[in-house]
């Protein structure tokens, strides 16, 4: 719960509505964890969902409560509240007609009676039938969680060595195979590989990345399939399956090192993007679930690794948003720009989190890049407690450093140059 809570509070400090929607998400599905329990796969799979199941059926389960309970005070308390709500209706009633005929009167009243935004009172009764159902739904689920680590789970038929092991070994040597050359390149220099005729540094870099991306899924998937089948009937079959499946666990780190770096090198010559930082952080966690599950082999911790895996995911989610990837991707673009060229047009669709960064840019290009932001700021008269703390430091310094709302100009002249 205390990771939820966390997650809860990534809203306060970014403006960027992506980051944001995933921290949520993630708390929830944490939350339903948290209230349904499981330490197995089955029910660390469907504890997250499972709040969603319960939603139908708190609002009556709520109601039926309410019903059964007995209040001694009601007796006193109904004739006091119709009381009111008839007093209610005649000052309305009455009020109105007053009003209407006597302008003092109508001020007066206008004073006292307080202002009612329809525009704003829809979308906080939305929010609050929203927050009541959530609550409602947490009720019930703690009240009555499902139980999925229940659920029996057969282990696998058990292979033979050579049918389990001959494939392992092949997929071993190949990765083996496909390390070794990566090493070459490193020690080699990237610099020197990429001087090859055919060879273009940005190609390879971007689909060797997406495609190693998709060799670390799918390893994952392996790794889980061979445990499953793995022979264990003697203490020489647990090691074999412990030994090929740790080593293809390690030689898929390198891969995903590999993965990391070509994309810091595509990265370094194109500039950051909200793809390509969120596909880095899921190749950097795929990265630490693969070392999750090598320690989970090796020490036979296979009892823990739901768990872990999780944690490591809402985890992930959380430091996501809190270090504020529209900041970061502003930070490398900005400091890109002062020994090369700069996309101003993707700027200027980043959140009021990359304000401090593109603060820092001049000219056309600063009143450009900050234009949009400027104009949601000034347009919001939000309360302080959803405002976040992103939106409040873009607010001081365009509050310090205005920009100039010129329809456009400046953005057309920086794209002329």
């Amino acid at each position: 719960m205390l990771v939820a809570l966390v997650l809860a509070a990534v809203p306060a400090f970014t403006d960027a509505g992506w980051p944001t929607f995933l921290a949520l998400t993630a708390a929830l599905g944490v939350a339903s964890l948290a209230l349904h329990g499981g330490t197995r796969w089955a029910g660390v799979l469907l504890g997250p969902l499972g709040i969603w199941s319960h939603f139908p059926r708190s609002l009556p389960w709520a109601v039926g409560a309410l019903r059964g309970q007995s209040y001694p005070a009601r007796a006193k308390v109904l004739p006091v509240l119709k009381a009111v709500l008839v007093a209610a209706v005649l000052l309305g009633v009455f009020g109105a007609l007053f009003a209407s005929a006597d302008a003092a009167v109508a001020d007066l009243l206008d004073g006292l009676t307080p202002s009612t935004d329809l525009g704003k009172l829809t979308p906080r009764i939305v929010l609050f039938v929203i927050g009541l159902v959530v609550a409602l739904g947490a009720a019930h689920t703690a009240a009555a969680p499902r139980r999925w680590d229940r659920l029996p789970v057969k282990p696998g038929r058990e292979r033979g060595r050579t049918e389990w092991a001959v494939p392992m070994v092949a997929l071993n040597l190949l990765f083996g195979a496909f390390v070794a050359i990566q090493a070459v390149v490193f020690f080699g220099g990237y610099e020197a590989v990429m001087s090859k005729p055919g060879l273009i540094p940005a190609e390879y870099a971007r689909q060797g990345f997406w495609q190693l991306l998709w060799v670390t899924v799918l390893t994952l998937v392996v790794v889980a399939l061979a445990q499953h089948w793995a022979p264990r009937s003697t203490p020489a079959d647990r090691l074999l399956s412990k030994s090929l499946i740790g080593l293809l666990c390690a030689l898929t780190l390198v891969v995903v090192a590999s993965a990391y770096y070509r994309m810091q090198r595509y990265v370094e010559t194109f500039g950051l993007t909200r793809l390509r930082i969120s596909v880095t952080a899921v190749e950097v966690w795929l990265g630490v679930v693969l070392l999750l599950v090598l320690v989970g082999v090796l020490l036979g911790a296979r009892r823990c690794l739901p768990r872990a895996v999780v944690l490591s995911a809402v985890v992930g989610v959380a430091v996501f948003g809190l270090i504020r990837p529209d900041a970061l991707i502003a930070e490398q673009n900005v400091a890109r720009s002062e020994h090369g060229t700069i996309d101003v047009d993707y700027l200027r669709d980043l959140s009021a989190d990359a304000a401090p960064a593109l603060d820092r840019l001049t000219g056309d290009r600063r009143t450009c890049a900050l234009q949009r932001i400027s104009a949601s700021l000034a347009g919001s008269d939000r309360s302080w407690y959803v405002t976040s703390l992103a939106e409040a430091r873009a607010a001081e310094i365009l509050r310090d450093r205005p920009v100039l709302m010129d329809r456009g100009e400046a953005c057309a002249r920086v794209r002329g140059h």
